[in-house]
């Protein structure tokens, strides 16, 4: 499908004619432009932004600022991805009302759609955020801002909690979210929430069969010591920066570089 600027109603299509979706997560300006310039269907801003970027150690520490911040950078220099923004931690769980509120400030940044974790539970939040005119990407199955509550990154949804995982997509769908993630979810439950569904389903950790895929960036780009089970490694990102620099640092201690191909003459 050949689109100038993906926007909602794409995503709606490509689900109704069997085009996978990509989506990534990304923070910045040079990264969006290279994904972007690749094709990438969906960026997302994810609150990993809190453990990739800022090196935090959970996504719970990351502000609805720390948020704003990235998603401009993001949206600013996305000129055909659907820009998603994580409502963090804390930002939507007080009152529908604060939802809006924070929902608006990553609007204002250049955000598509925000996401928001959470099913049966959030599904008035969601329908309040959606009633405002703003577009909602929900979240269900393993919720990381809820890792303390589950007990760390688990597959949810097997053997007789299944349902709960059913009830929470059909919920989110019922409340005008125009896509879940599912996370974490035994691709057979995965797939069959992607059939029941109207709204297309991106899978991180959940199978072949949803409607599209998501990773975090530096995980599908070799750019960390460890990755999920679930993630593929697409290229040795880090270790080809790794090399770049240790080059350039044996070259500026050699005296090789600047060398005569790389002066700056007045």
């Amino acid at each position: 499908m050949t689109i100038k600027r993906v926007r909602a109603h794409h995503l709606a299509q490509m689900k109704a004619e069997g085009t996978p979706i990509t989506m990534l997560t990304s923070y910045d300006a040079i990264t969006t432009r290279i994904f972007d310039e690749a094709g990438t269907d969906m960026l997302l801003v994810g609150d990993s932004y809190a453990n990739v970027m800022l090196g935090y150690n959970s996504t719970t520490q990351v502000t609805i600022d720390d948020m704003v911040l990235a998603t401009g950078a993001v949206a600013r220099n996305a000129k055909r991805a659907f820009v998603v923004a994580d409502l963090p931690f804390g930002a939507y769980e007080t009152s529908p009302t604060d939802a809006i509120a924070n929902s608006v400030k990553l609007i204002r940044a250049g955000a598509s759609a925000v996401k928001l974790e959470g099913g049966v539970r959030m599904a008035s939040t969601i329908r309040a955020i959606v009633n405002a005119g703003i577009n909602v990407v929900a979240h269900v199955g393993y919720t990381p801002q809820s890792e303390n509550a589950l007990g760390g990154p688990r597959v949810q949804g097997r053997g007789d909690k299944a349902e709960q995982i059913r009830r929470d997509a059909r919920a989110v769908e019922e409340a005008g979210a125009i896509a879940v993630v599912l996370e974490l979810v035994p691709a057979p439950i995965a797939t069959e929430i992607t059939h029941e569904l109207t709204i297309p389903t991106i899978g991180i950790g959940a199978g072949e069969n949803t409607d599209g895929q998501v990773l975090v960036w530096t995980d599908m780009a070799g750019m960390t010591d460890w990755q999920p089970s679930f993630v593929k490694v697409f290229g040795e990102v880090g270790t080809a920066l790794k090399n770049a620099a240790e080059a350039y640092n044996a070259a500026v201690r050699s005296r090789s570089f600047p060398d005569d191909d790389h002066r700056f003459n007045h």
